[in-house]
């Protein structure tokens, strides 16, 4: 039993459910970036030799220059200038890593805690306390209407076009249709996590996304006006079309009030389906698997299933009824604001050190840019239409 659990999987989830119980515990002291640093060196220690790895000094020392550049890549995306382009600190971390990969190379000594995915299932576990049922129920039944249609329709629209189209591999195309379709970077993160996917195709999803995101910020609020959409309408639009929070709510201010409100709540409830597209994706990967000689019992299914989704949904589930509404969406902010947030720039600072600019410049690169840029006008069209038929009498 315990010898099952030394996986990178099952260590991750654990760490991340460890970091929610510090945060309902003491939510001040899990605030404070300097006990962050702490806690998440010493979990990821504990863990690193609880898969059996030996050299600790080497991981430890490796973490903590790998944090310190996270830390840098989180500064930056908050410094008051950038922070309006609506760009996440996730961008800085992987241009941190990339620059470092780059010119002087990735040392030898840094190598043990550079492990991305070790970072990001631990992070999206965190992010499932965001995920909070009462806050999406809100939205109404017009909200989830449109958030289903939208996500369904835009995601299969995008993975056909990927694949039929532009000739775009399986795993690129789930990468691209998750990340238009559902919530840009943390859907890209999911899908990635849930089918074992390529850092290097992840990294330059991700860019991507929050590349096209900043002009979508301005364009779409500017495009809203001249049409004479209401601000529900606006917002509703804005909410599903747009890939990042920060940029969905940026861009709902540029409209009014009403319309930043209507954006957060369709951004949240399309973001409530990001557990069920993991899950769905990873069972389905998981039945595919890659090997054609392997029959997909149910013992195999369990074996590949991704199990991070397992402990996004216990936090979802934990931070939706079993913690007061007030309480629960109050921690929620102190996790993914702070331990998530730090988390995810820890994996794209090792995404980036991972990852030669030779492989984001590649010619062959151009298909999965054309390729995101149909289904994101696509989705523009589609959310537009769908937003005025159903927020247009309110």
């Amino acid at each position: 039993m315990i010898k099952s659990l030394k996986t990178e999987d099952w260590t991750s989830t654990l760490i991340g459910l460890i970091i929610l119980i510090f945060v309902t515990i003491a939510p001040t002291f899990m605030s404070n970036n300097i006990i962050l640093f702490f806690v998440i060196g010493i979990l990821t220690w504990l863990g690193y030799l609880f898969m059996g790895n030996t050299k600790s000094l080497g991981f430890l020392l490796s973490f903590v220059v790998v944090f310190v550049l996270a830390l840098a890549a989180k500064y930056l995306s908050a410094l008051p200038e950038i922070k309006k382009t609506g760009l996440e600190s996730v961008f800085f971390a992987v241009i941190i890593g990339l620059l470092i990969r780059n010119t002087v190379g990735l040392p030898k000594w840094m190598r043990p805690a550079v492990r991305s995915e070790y970072y990001i299932k631990a992070g999206l576990v965190i992010l499932g306390s965001s995920i909070l049922f009462n806050e999406i129920m809100k939205a109404g039944a017009l909200g989830l209407i449109q958030a289903v249609i939208v996500v369904f329709c835009v995601w299969y629209f995008s993975f056909w076009i990927s694949t039929k189209i532009f000739k775009v591999d399986k795993e690129m195309s789930t990468l691209l249709s998750s990340a238009v379709s559902i919530c840009g970077v943390s859907a890209a993160i999911a899908t990635s996590g849930a089918i074992k996917g390529d850092p290097k195709k992840l990294s330059f999803v991700v860019s991507l996304v929050l590349i096209v995101a900043i002009p979508m910020m301005y364009i779409l609020p500017w495009i809203a006006k001249e049409i004479g959409l209401t601000e529900e309408v606006a917002g509703a639009w804005l909410g599903g079309t747009i890939d990042t929070t920060a940029a969905v709510v940026a861009s709902g201010k540029f409209i009014g009030e009403t319309a930043e409100q209507y954006s957060v709540i369709i951004k949240s409830a399309q973001n409530v389906l990001l557990g069920v597209a993991a899950f769905v994706i990873s069972l389905y990967w998981s039945m595919k698997g890659t090997n054609n000689d392997i029959r997909p019992s149910g013992s195999v299914l369990w074996e590949r299933f991704p199990k991070f989704v397992i402990g996004f949904i216990l936090a979802s589930l934990a931070f939706s009824f079993l913690i007061e509404a007030d309480s629960a969406k109050e921690l929620s902010k102190i996790a993914n604001k702070g331990a998530r947030e730090i988390l995810f720039s820890l994996a794209f600072i090792c995404i980036g050190l991972e990852t030669d600019f030779r492989y984001i410049f590649k010619k062959s690169n151009a298909k999965y840019i054309w390729a995101f840029l149909s289904a994101q006008g696509f989705n523009i069209i589609l959310t537009l239409l769908v937003s005025w038929l159903l927020f247009k009498g309110i």
